[in-house]
């Protein structure tokens, strides 16, 4: 089984022509991090669209020669995929691009819709032939449908919105404008900033408007569909307050960078409430607090300071190896694991350590860890991690698509330390998450089962593939 992600979307728009692929590849650099399956970009040169975009990391999709070929212009799409619905192919590369009578658009979507396979069903019916199994082009084609009729882009989109469920946050272009919008329940963060020349620019997370050199603005209401042109910067609201705000708490636990601010909420801040929460919940008589990168560290500091435990470097991260817990396949992961880690001898031998992880999904990649410092010589090892047991599914763009796999619905706290080898073991408490934020409510459903939409009933990633057999069949 593989965990659904999260994307990241990144737009700019600019008063006159410029570098923009450029900016918009330093963009995709910092949201690296939510998806590494591909990436891509489109830039809008006076309506004309060029674009480029593949499998694998930015940097190996992004050579200098094929950022020279994309033109000069004053808009741009990017993004990042990890795959919440859909195989990891090059048909379902984003930005995904559409030529229809009313003109181009470019499409890139962070979430997943929780009726894509009923969107997908009555297009089809009505004549839609899908080139892609993402349910982002399900969204390209119901606001292309909207604009047929629809006065502009945006009241399509606002159309479009009225007829979509579950998480998303879009950046689309047109050949006049940007636009961005955010579901109304905000699952998914996306916020935007300006830079000092007058370019707007937009993305899933501040971290992206920092490394451009951009001001952050605010976020995206939950709801809110944001028009940028040469006129300026309209707000839309008329999706807002329809429904309550429940972003995802597990941004703030592991997908996030932690020098993100979402909804006024530092991550780093959120991660380090975690671990001071751990202390008091899960105590231990330790040597030294070690945290498994990179989203552990935060909460392990946090540990360390609450406790009054010191703080030690454990654990060392090969760079240049990606997050394993969205590396698509099993036995890619566990490859992953062996040359992503090493253990620091010097930090943990002869030690009780207490190791502080973000979360524990399948028990394969923790039992790695949790070997790598037992032949360091760790004497006792005290896994704490920052979230509660995965229970069940996310619909909303998390890969956890059954819980068959999920080691905490088929072991008791005991069995999985046991199973991973570790002396005890100590989750975040469900009934704490809120402290985490400050808020009183958030999407936690993957650890409560308290669903904010009605859920599909088909929840396979891969479904629109296996339709296809299907029928072929």
């Amino acid at each position: 089984m593989s965990i659904h992600e999260e994307c990241g979307v990144f737009g700019a728009i600019s008063p006159k022509p410029a570098d923009i692929g450029q900016l918009a590849c330093y963009g995709l650099y910092s949201l690296q991090h939510r998806g590494q399956e591909s990436c891509g970009i489109v830039v809008n040169d006076d309506g004309v669209f060029a674009s480029h975009k593949d499998l694998g990391l930015v940097g190996e999709v992004f050579s200098s020669e094929a950022l020279n070929r994309l033109p000069q212009g004053t808009m741009a799409v990017g993004h990042t995929r990890y795959g919440t619905t859909g195989a990891s192919n090059r048909s379902n590369c984003q930005p995904i691009e559409v030529n229809h009578q009313k003109g181009r658009m470019a499409l890139a979507h962070n979430g997943n819709l929780s009726n894509a396979a009923r969107l997908r069903d009555e297009l089809e019916l009505s004549g839609a032939i899908f080139h892609s199994t993402s349910d982002t082009e399900i969204i390209a084609y119901i606001v292309t449908k909207e604009r047929l009729t629809a006065p502009s882009i945006e009241d399509a989109l606002s159309a479009a919105m009225g007829k979509l469920e579950g998480a998303y946050s879009l950046v689309l272009m047109s050949p006049q404008k940007l636009i961005c919008a955010r579901d109304p329940h905000g699952f998914r963060p996306l916020c935007y900033g300006k830079m000092a020349d007058g370019t707007w620019v937009a993305a899933s997370e501040s971290c992206a408007l920092t490394a451009v050199g951009a001001e952050f603005v605010r976020d995206l209401e939950p709801g809110e569909i944001l028009v940028f042109s040469k006129d300026g910067v309209v707000s839309r609201r008329e999706h807002c307050g329809g429904a309550e705000h429940t972003p995802c708490i597990f941004e703030y636990i592991y997908f996030a960078r932690p020098d993100s601010v979402i909804d006024g909420v530092s991550v780093h801040a959120a991660r380090l409430r975690a671990g001071e929460i751990l202390s008091q919940t899960h105590p231990v008589q330790a040597d030294v607090v070690v945290g498994v990168p990179d989203s552990g560290l935060d909460a392990a500091l946090g540990y360390s300071r609450a406790s009054g435990i010191p703080y030690g470097i454990g654990l060392i991260k090969n760079k240049y190896i990606g997050r394993t817990f969205i590396a698509p396949g099993q036995d890619h992961r566990l490859n992953q694991v062996k040359i992503k880690l090493s253990a620091v001898r010097d930090s943990v031998a002869g030690k009780r350590v207490v190791l502080v992880d973000d979360s524990i999904v399948r028990g394969t990649t923790s039992g790695r860890i949790v070997s790598l410092l037992r032949e360091a010589g760790a004497k006792e090892i005290h896994l704490r991690v920052s979230a509660p047991p995965f229970l069940n599914p996310c619909f909303y763009g998390t890969d956890i698509d059954s819980k068959e796999n999920l080691i905490a619905c088929r072991h008791s706290v005991e069995e999985i330390a046991e199973i991973i080898g570790a002396d005890s073991l100590g989750y975040l408490p469900v009934e704490k998450l809120r402290a985490l934020i400050g808020r009183e409510h958030s999407c936690d459903a993957c650890f409560t089962g308290c669903y904010p939409t009605p859920v599909p009933t088909d929840t396979r990633k891969d479904r629109f593939e296996q339709k296809l057999s299907e029928k072929r069949g």
